[in-house]
């Protein structure tokens, strides 16, 4: 005992371990939400990454829902990105904890170049801003949800503008709405691109045809920003089928939204006293 009160080397590795562990219990956590219209992502996170994430379907939100799946996380905020007004109330019924509404006035850490930035979508903006901060710009976020969303930064981190197109299973589905004999697909890799039954065809048609509308767009983004090198991340529910084999689409982050709400949290939230 006594060598142990009185080794130095001892001393200090004991202080880096209760300093190491001071900096873990005072790092703020929140609770993240993202609300589209067709899931809700929900994140634990804290200043540096998310801990934990959890997903539902936008139309079993409720307070009641949302009490019960964060039950056993510990947060002193929450960040909510939503497309779907109807369903902010449910969450600020939902907490006690102050809730932080993300809209182009706060401390975003990117530069809006936009005529009308309070129709920008939440979850546009929270794109942009985890993909300046990770990736850096120029950049193009093709976001794949229920409409497939380009948001575009400049060089110098400015949210310039964006494209707005059909989801890739909105597109489908529509086929098997509006006609009478075509059936509800599940959207995977085509075998073929000539189908040889009536749903491998549809299957060709809508990958095939979705990764030439995204090519496309994305050529012409390019050609007007006149930029040899744009940062392109894919994100969303279909990133990873179309991205598997479209070469443009090099990156693929499935939480960027979710990142890009820690960020804002981060930027905008106060420090522990």
């Amino acid at each position: 005992m006594d060598q142990i009160k009185h080794d130095p080397n001892i001393k200090r590795e004991i202080d880096l371990e209760t300093s190491e562990y001071s900096l873990r219990f005072m790092q703020r956590q929140f609770l993240l939400i993202d609300i589209s219209n067709s899931f809700v992502k929900l994140a634990l996170a804290n200043d540096t990454r998310l801990l934990q994430k959890k997903r539902l379907a936008t139309a079993d939100l409720t307070s009641a829902t949302l009490q019960t799946i964060t039950r056993r996380w510990s947060f002193t905020h929450v960040v909510l990105c939503s497309v779907v007004p109807a369903k902010k109330d449910e969450v600020r019924q939902a907490f006690t904890q102050p809730t932080l509404l993300l809209t182009h006035q706060l401390n975003l850490g990117i530069g809006i170049d936009y005529p009308r930035p309070s129709s920008i979508g939440a979850d546009r903006l929270a794109n942009a801003v985890a993909a300046a901060e990770i990736y850096g710009g120029p950049a193009v976020v093709v976001d794949f949800g229920t409409a497939v969303t380009f948001d575009i930064l400049s060089r110098e981190k400015k949210y310039l503008g964006g494209v707005i197109a059909p989801g890739l299973e909105v597109m489908t589905d529509y086929l098997y709405d509006r006609t009478a004999l075509l059936p509800r697909i599940n959207l995977l890799e085509p075998v073929s691109a000539i189908g040889r039954s009536t749903r491998q065809a549809m299957l060709a048609g809508a990958i095939y045809g979705y990764r030439g509308l995204v090519k496309e767009i994305l050529a012409q983004i390019r050609t007007q920003l006149g930029e040899k090198k744009i940062h392109v991340i894919a994100t969303g529910g279909y990133a990873s089928l179309i991205a598997a084999r479209l070469p443009v689409l090099k990156i693929v982050h499935p939480d960027l939204t979710l990142e890009g709400l820690r960020i804002i949290a981060t930027r905008n939230l106060p420090s522990h006293s």
